[in-house]
């Protein structure tokens, strides 16, 4: 435990004024030298709880608590004495006498004080900007009011299309809202992007069902009789009925305090200060973070620089040498489950530039680079896919060793190129919210001795904060070892040494069926004989499902051992949802369906009182069943000839498909009745990963066949056959791997292909990360499949029919079997009572979960000073 100085007159005092995220690094700055052991250390705290991560406030509406939000460790607090008043802002300063006093009319005298109070919401004014129904978007109490007033409201609008503004639009949108963003620049996050990557944001955000108004400012709030929002006028004379508006249109330095006591500020706000972030009218005050108007003439908005202005005050005031002389304005997010990205000279202000471009309006991609005269990289924009922008930041500046044109083209498309960490210079920035270059991690392996990604992030800081740079360091740190002779630790987990692949072989090979087994006799000394761990149960389960019918397992998956083997969904065959109740998810294949169907999946819904939905993949969902009505659920759609859909599965989803030529005009093949077979065929297949794939029956690729795991597209000579594409998170282009294929033809090779990647896979990994992983990528997956390069093929084919020939339904399964329908309750104790916190409320004629508004109480922070 660190010794704290008795707290005298003697003693010099710091007192931190504001605890964000730039106050919390400042201390922790502070206590790497040694200054909380020679001085008292005050902190002043107006909001009603320590710092918390507000660049992830909006996971807040995703599930994520304010404790889990929480970046101070009240043991570190405790550890170095820092007296930690929470609620109680410092209301006047005496610089003077060198004093502050706090709102509870506590008087603190300090030797060094430090401002750390961050920026506040800029509201435009306009009319009625107060009115009831007007919110900013800010902290947590701010989401708790919004989140309360939305329950009895059902549109919202975000005034600004900027990073806040658009996180703020989400979160109306997840409360139930119908929501709109209004912009007053011509395009939406117009400091980060140009007007293409503004292009395919805003195509990308309004398919999610959001309207955007761009080109208009607010020119006034409407509201009714009772003073309540009903409603917006826009600068080009339209009107825009919402009962909500949230205000994001930018932030201010809240410089206020250092006003009233006569520190210089800025003409547009900030408080002044030199290269070491002291105030240039008071050498005994410093400013950090938002509040701060730095050296350069900038005020930094963004929670990277504010960590460097941290560390440079810490270090003055320990009179080590240091200087914030400005920061680089990158920035990686993700906007709506949109990567967004922009870095360097994003918008090619340097003269005699070049841009190289590439967009894919119809994926959502757009990725410009920005290039010199001389082939420097000097920045670029990614939007839709911004897995390159770790290496790509740190390229700017200097010759990329490959064409600028390769490094923008998506995996699968052309001659692209993905280059490694590996080829990074040392002086490269790997971590730029806390300025980490590649030199320091591979140091912290090779001269600290970290042998784990958790370690050097101790060491480093790197990946602790927004954590987008944390694959790249897992490569490096990888790397690194196997460079330095250090065998590298491939195990699938602290269970066993094998990798996924690897334990599959030992299966298939020595027709090992239960998980048990497989841990006793190849597992490592330390777990053999034990319970195994969360991370290879599940992946050992899904193996030996896959292999079931050829090594005597049962493929049932709630069946003996298999039972405790599952994931969350799998254990009730079902997704849970977010209040606790459940998803059914009927298989519906190729997305045909009788309307007698129709009528059922509607009967079933209005008697049980599900939220229905139709789904990307052609099914229809039904929300907000209870673990006891699943059976119930199961049996009727039985009865009816429906079955499992494994939305709840690392399995087959679906196989979406157009229409194709049986309807369709430009159609050249029956692609409705394809994707039922290969539905038909695949259903039920335990994969590493979830397995989605589509039919189009003609090249207009309606169904979307090349954004899938799997995907066939018509032509007048058979069927081309794509693999490795992905739609999601991190979006790629299936590859071309046959063409003009027979119906045969074509399910043998999908039969070949999807066991040779249950082979290979590693766990929880998609076929396009596969694809992209495994040595030799398309190539050598056409060597082994289509050419039999490796002679399995027929080994292949053969593990895939004996899948199709065991398949049985799980819904049918457990409905049929009294013991397994005993799990199916909410309370073993109590099986008839349900779950009386799964509740429910009305919207739009169906309902929502009913969640319960999550407040904090203001409890004891335990070490800190009395308040």
């Amino acid at each position: 435990m660190t010794a704290t100085p008795e707290a005298t007159e003697a003693t010099p005092t710091i007192v931190l004024v504001g605890h964000g995220m730039v106050g919390q690094r400042f201390l922790e700055a502070l206590a790497e030298r040694g200054m909380t052991a020679t001085h008292r250390v005050v902190v002043l705290c107006e909001e009603p709880r320590p710092a918390y991560d507000r660049v992830a406030l909006t996971s807040y509406f995703s599930g994520k608590t304010p404790e889990e939000l929480s970046l101070t460790d009240m043991e570190f607090i405790d550890t170095h004495g820092i007296e930690l008043y929470v609620g109680d802002p410092a209301v006047t300063i005496d610089r003077e006498a060198k004093k502050v006093t706090a709102k509870s009319g506590q008087v603190f005298a300090y030797e060094t004080l430090v401002l750390a109070t961050g920026s506040y919401p800029f509201v435009p004014p306009v009319p009625n900007k107060d009115a009831e129904g007007c919110f900013v978007y800010r902290t947590i109490e701010d989401l708790l009011a919004i989140e309360e007033y939305a329950k009895t409201r059902t549109t919202g609008a975000v005034v600004g299309g900027g990073l806040l503004g658009l996180e703020a639009a989400g979160a109306l949108k997840g409360l139930g809202l119908t929501s709109h963003i209004v912009e007053f620049a011509p395009r939406l996050m117009p400091v980060q992007v140009d007007d293409g990557g503004g292009a395919a944001l805003l195509r990308t955000i309004e398919e999610m069902g959001l309207s955007v108004h761009t080109g208009v400012g607010t020119q006034e709030i409407v509201v009714g009789e009772d003073g309540a929002v009903t409603g917006m006028k826009l600068s080009d004379g339209s009107e825009l009925a919402t009962d909500l508006v949230v205000f994001s249109a930018g932030v201010r330095p809240r410089d206020q305090l250092a006003r009233d006591c006569g520190l210089t500020v800025g003409e547009r706000g900030g408080i002044t200060v030199d290269e070491q972030c002291r105030t240039v009218a008071d050498p005994h005050v410093f400013a950090i973070g938002e509040c701060a108007l730095a050296a350069d003439g900038r005020v930094y908005g963004l929670v990277a620089p504010g960590y460097e202005q941290a560390e440079t005050a810490a270090a003055t005031i320990a009179s080590d040498e240091a200087a914030f002389l400005g920061a680089d304005l990158s920035t990686k997010l993700k906007l709506l489950g949109v990567d967004v990205a922009s870095f360097g000279d994003a918008h090619g202000a340097t003269a005699d530039c070049l841009d190289v471009v590439y967009s894919d309006s119809r994926a959502g991609l757009y990725k410009k680079l920005v290039i010199g005269r001389d082939g420097t990289l000097l920045g670029g924009i990614l939007v839709g896919d911004a897995e390159a922008y770790g290496t790509l930041k740190a390229f700017t500046g200097s010759v990329p060793p490959v064409k600028p044109e390769s490094l923008v083209l998506p995996a699968g498309a052309g001659e692209s190129v993905q280059l490694g960490p590996t080829a990074l210079p040392d002086d490269a920035i790997i971590c730029s919210c806390n300025n980490v270059r590649k030199g320091t991690i591979r140091g912290a392996v090779t001269e600290h001795h970290c042998t784990t990604v958790p370690e050097v992030k101790k060491c480093t800081k790197a990946g602790t904060t927004c954590g987008s740079c944390v694959k790249v360091l897992g490569q490096l740190v990888t790397s690194e070892l196997e460079a330095s002779g250090v065998e590298v630790d491939k195990g699938l987990c602290g269970c066993f040494s094998q990798t996924r692949e690897e334990l599959y072989e030992i299966v298939l090979a020595l027709r090992i069926n239960t998980y048990q087994d497989l841990l006793d006799r190849y597992g490592r000394d330390g777990a053999r004989g034990g319970d195994g761990c969360e991370v290879c149960k599940p992946a050992v389960g899904s193996v030996i499902a896959s292999l079931a019918p050829t090594i005597g397992a049962s493929g049932y998956v709630l069946d003996g051992e298999q039972a405790a083997l599952q994931d969350s969904n799998d254990h009730f065959l079902a997704n849970i949802q977010k209040n606790g109740s459940y998803s059914v998810v009927p298989r519906i294949p190729g997305g045909e369906i009788t309307p007698e169907g129709l009528i059922v999946i509607g009967e079933i819904a209005r008697d049980f009182g599900l939220y229905t939905k139709i789904t990307g993949g052609q099914r229809i969902d039904m929300f907000g069943a209870r673990v006891e009505q699943l059976p119930l659920i199961w049996t009727r759609l039985v009865d009816a000839g429906f079955e499992s859909g494994h939305a709840y599965g690392k399995s087959l989803r679906t196989v979406k498909s157009c229409v194709g030529q049986t309807w369709c005009r430009y159609g050249v093949q029956d692609s409705v009745r394809m994707a039922i077979d290969l539905e038909l065929r695949y259903r039920g297949l335990r994969s590493p990963h979830k397995l989605k794939s589509a039919v189009s029956g003609c090249a207009r690729e309606c169904a979307e066949a090349q954004s899938k795991d799997f995907g066939v597209i018509a032509t007048s000579n058979g069927w081309n056959l794509y693999v490795g594409g992905n739609g999601g998170a991190t979006p790629r282009h299936a590859d071309l791997l046959a063409q003009d294929l027979t119906d045969a033809e074509l399910i043998k090779l999908i039969d070949r292909f999807l066991m040779f990647y249950i082979r290979t896979a590693d766990r929880l990994e998609r076929t396009s990360t596969w694809l992209e992983r495994i040595p030799g990528g398309l190539d050598h997956v056409r060597d082994v499949v289509v050419e039999d390069s490796l002679g399995i093929c027929e080994e292949l084919e053969s593990l895939m029919t004996a899948h199709v020939a065991h398949y049985a339904d799980e819904w049918a399964t457990t409905i049929n079997d009294p013991e397994k329908l005993a799990r199916f309750v909410s309370f073993v104790n109590a099986p008839d009572t349900p779950d009386p916190v799964v509740g429910f409320v009305p919207e739009r004629e169906q309902i929502k979960p009913d969640l319960p508004l999550l407040t904090i109480g203001h409890r004891p922070l335990e070490g800190s000073a009395q308040r």
